[in-house]
């Protein structure tokens, strides 16, 4: 018995060359990041924080915690803001995709060939026609109680 395929709906991203994608329920805001202040021993992920109207974000640094080379170039980044329990969340990526609505039916368990760290928190992908999408775990992005990208 087949269940009845869904459309979801992702805020894509770019990130090293890479396209990610998050599930739009969990997006509250998409914005370009203007002034970051350094937070004192925060994790090496944690770029520092940033005021999106008002409110403190905390700002994700998306390529160190993928473990990927640090980000060339001095374009203005840009951010996915996510809530995560009480706090808020920019997650810090190269550049922004387009929204997609893909069907259930298309999405796959992650691949064996999937860069480790990268396992840890991806919830699935996408094989788009000229593409893969690395679906991110947004909780697992998140969890900073344990060292999730471990390789």
């Amino acid at each position: 018995m087949s269940r009845a395929a869904i459309e979801l709906e992702f805020v894509t991203a770019w990130i090293a060359g890479q396209l990610f994608g998050i599930p739009i329920t969990r997006v509250h805001d998409v914005f370009e990041v203007e002034r970051i202040t350094h937070v004192p021993l925060a994790p090496a992920e944690i770029s520092g924080v940033l005021n999106l109207r008002g409110r403190v974000v905390t700002a994700l640094d998306m390529r160190k915690r993928l473990g990927l080379p640090v980000r060339e170039g001095h374009e203005k980044q840009m951010a996915i803001g996510i809530d995560h329990g009480s706090e808020a969340y920019g997650l810090l990526v190269d550049a922004m995709g387009e929204v997609l609505k893909l069907s259930s039916d298309a999405f796959d368990a992650v691949p064996i060939n999937l860069q480790q760290g990268w396992v840890a928190i991806s919830a699935g992908i996408y094989r788009l026609e000229d593409r893969l999408m690395v679906v991110l775990d947004v909780d697992k992005v998140l969890d900073f109680r344990k060292d999730t990208l471990a390789a």
